[in-house]
């Protein structure tokens, strides 16, 4: 009885500890990934992690990884991503190649913790690890690396951005000492020299001057052009003893408008000759304002209309109007798709950036001079950079030079 009892004791250990053993090999990842670092993200405002390994060029098909991120505050694993085996290297890192030397031959994850955790604190401790799966089933798991990412007070990835501004500025004030000295030479915009011929002619005959701003607000980039152009041509119509008038779609541009007029006859020593009236708002309602132009137009039978700023469908009312009168009508707009109506309508007509010029050609002020050479300087460079671009990176393509078209393309990227 008691050797029964022995042996029946010897099977039940035996195929205990086979349980136990099969049991333990479940429990846990057969290897550890090696070589697995969190760092901090470079050249950023701490709110990013890098986690970097090296690739295993042995690892069979259908491998895969999974990255995971835990933090004290939360606790507790919070899975990011999951990859292929192929995927995620050092070269999709999108940092050019000045601030970046990362390769094919190691793994690179940029984790987002800002995105995971909100907002956390300068100082949060982030704990992060990777698990490797091959057919689904855990293979290998790294050791956790603890990271705090901390903010770089220098974006050396934007050191493209930073040397062009510099260049930029560097022309700049060259070109305000020059213009000082000797003025810079602008091409000749007929409309703008026929200005004083249409306000001289308004003088002569004794008839008003019609000045429409359009019906864009004071934030639109041509408005701010067409109160730089009603700045100059009421300091002419001060200086000849004229008559203007301006009708507004928007309040807050009359607003400013008025200002404009009133330093303009400041500044040509007529602040006596200025009226509140000049200005004097119409309508908010398109159409309305439209109508109510053309009447004054028709009634008051101008001899001189300028047409400055954004228009929209009233364009033609406007200058159709103007047209019938007998007045020398001279129009400005950056919207193309009304440039037609104004060229049929009107005697001059001024294209789309003609507009932006069109205060420092009227008042030869030279930092307006010296920033509108600056952008046509930035203009000539930018075509001839993207000329050549285009070109090294066709025969980059075309030869497969790798190298050649990863520098052209970090050097034009905006990072």
């Amino acid at each position: 009885m008691t050797k029964n009892k022995l042996f029946l004791f010897a099977v039940l250990v035996i195929f205990t500890s086979g349980s136990v053993c099969a049991a333990a090999k479940k429990a846990g990842p057969a290897a550890v990934l090696p070589g697995f670092t969190a760092e901090d993200m470079p050249y950023d405002a701490g709110e990013a992690v890098l986690l970097r390994w090296p690739v295993n060029p042995a690892a069979a098909a259908g491998t895969a990884y999974e990255i995971y991120v835990s933090s004290l505050e939360a606790g507790g694993w919070v899975k990011v991503t999951e990859f292929d085996a192929a995927a995620k290297t050092g070269a999709d890192i999108g940092l050019p190649f000045w601030a970046w030397n990362g390769t094919k031959d190691e793994h690179a994850v940029k984790v987002e913790l800002n995105n995971l955790f909100g907002n956390f604190p300068p100082g949060a401790v982030f704990t992060c690890k990777a698990a490797v799966l091959e057919k689904g089933a855990l293979k290998a798991e790294s050791l956790p690396a603890t990271i705090a990412p901390q903010g770089n007070w220098f974006r050396l990835d934007r050191l493209n951005n930073l040397i062009a501004l510099l260049g930029l500025i560097t022309v700049f004030f060259w070109a305000v000492s020059h213009a000082k000295r000797k003025g810079l030479f602008i091409r000749r915009i007929a409309g703008l020299d026929a200005i004083d011929e249409a306000i001289g002619r308004a003088t002569e005959m004794g008839k008003p001057i019609f000045y429409v701003p359009g019906i864009g607000s004071m934030s639109s980039i041509s408005t701010i052009a067409s109160a730089f152009i009603l700045g100059e041509v009421s300091k002419k119509v001060a200086q000849y003893d004229s008559h203007i008038k301006v009708p507004h779609y928007d309040p807050v541009v009359m607003t400013v408008c008025k200002e404009v007029v009133k330093q303009s006859y400041l500044e040509a020593g007529r602040p006596d000759s200025y009226r509140d009236d000049i200005n004097h708002f119409v309508s908010a309602d398109q159409f309305s304002y439209a109508a109510s132009v053309d009447g004054m137009i028709s009634r008051e039978k101008p001899a001189a209309c300028f047409y400055m700023g954004h228009f929209m469908a009233e364009s033609l009312l406007l200058a159709e109007v103007g047209a019938t009168s007998g007045a020398i009508q001279i129009a400005g707009t950056d919207v193309e798709h009304q440039l037609p109506f104004f060229f049929t309508a009107c005697d001059y007509t001024l294209i789309g950036e003609e507009l932006y010029a069109a205060g420092a050609y009227l008042s030869k002020e030279p930092m307006l001079l010296s920033a509108l050479k600056v952008q046509d300087l930035g203009k000539l460079v930018v075509m001839v950079s993207v000329f050549f671009g285009m070109i090294l990176v066709s025969l980059g393509a075309k030869f497969g030079w790798d190298g050649l078209v990863r520098v052209v393309m970090d050097l034009f990227k905006g990072y």
